[in-house]
């Protein structure tokens, strides 16, 4: 992977734990979600002059990317319903990778090497330990961790189908861009159905998270679909995964959560697996 790939998708993984430490804040999940959801919309509307179509090609992975990205949203918020962020979460992050990683060489023919295995397997496991930590009750929730897995097929699912679509459109950003607006309309229509007071409350109360949260979320992913046209796909889901622990470390100085060492350990070993990405050959 190169050193530019590297430092971009690294950047997206602080912008993407941004975010979500603004998410996880909210009380009201369902408003926080739709907030950045719709807060993609000035970006993607503004880009489209400057970009150009997607080649007709990519259109069955556009339409099945703004399905998956919608199925991701739902399923991450079940999880939010069921169990605490910091132990869903992590199973979500951390089978994604390692779905990718299985599906790229079984499916897609994609060859790596060992050092670049090694480093996706250290990633995946690493996030999905944070699960051991367990809450102040010391309660576990299976269906908490059943969402938390299906969420991880979604995100799996919709960066191998957002990877290939964004090369197959010639042009990432714009391929990203009416993605982004789809995925608006659909998330809008779903929100109007169960709950048509939450677009007042995100004037009233989600204004942070439409503009901060909608701005990072954007170019965040709007960077990753660019790295997907760079790099494996495998390689760049690993990658970004090391958003958990951009995510813990704001917890932990900003959000005055605890620390303790299986929380260093599963970092440390995060931080491993994302070094032997950047020097693996390739």
């Amino acid at each position: 992977m190169s050193t530019t790939v590297f430092i971009a998708v690294i950047g997206a993984a602080v912008l993407h734990a941004a975010w979500n430490a603004l998410v996880k804040n909210g009380a009201d999940k369902l408003m926080a979600m739709t907030a950045v959801v719709l807060g993609h919309l000035p970006f993607a509307l503004a880009a489209l002059p400057f970009v150009p179509l997607p080649h007709a090609e990519a259109l069955p992975y556009l339409l099945a990317g703004i399905g998956l990205h919608v199925g991701y949203q739902l399923f991450l918020l079940g999880s939010y319903t069921f169990g605490d962020l910091t132990q869903v979460y992590p199973i979500a992050r951390g089978v994604a990778p390692l779905i990718v990683a299985a599906v790229s060489i079984a499916v897609l023919g994609v060859e790596m090497n060992n050092m670049e295995l090694s480093a996706i397997f250290l990633i995946g496991a690493a996030i999905i330990s944070l699960t051991l930590v367990r809450r102040a009750d010391g309660q576990r929730n299976g269906k908490a961790a059943a969402l938390a897995v299906a969420t991880g097929c979604f995100i799996a699912s919709y960066s191998l189908v957002d990877g290939l679509g964004a090369r197959l459109a010639g042009t990432s950003l714009g391929f990203y861009a009416w993605q982004a607006i789809g995925n608006g309309i659909v998330m809008s229509i779903y929100v109007a159905i169960r709950s048509t007071g939450t677009f007042g409350l995100i004037w009233s109360d989600g204004k942070k998270l439409f503009f901060v949260g909608g701005s990072a979320s954007f170019v965040a992913y709007a960077t990753v679909t660019w790295a997907f046209t760079q790099a494996p796909i495998a390689l760049v889901t690993a990658l970004r995964e090391t958003s958990i622990v951009f995510a813990l470390l704001m917890g932990v100085f900003f959000l005055k959560e605890r620390l303790d060492l299986m929380k260093v350990a599963s970092t440390m070993t995060t931080l491993i697996g994302a070094v032997l990405l950047r020097f693996a050959r390739y």
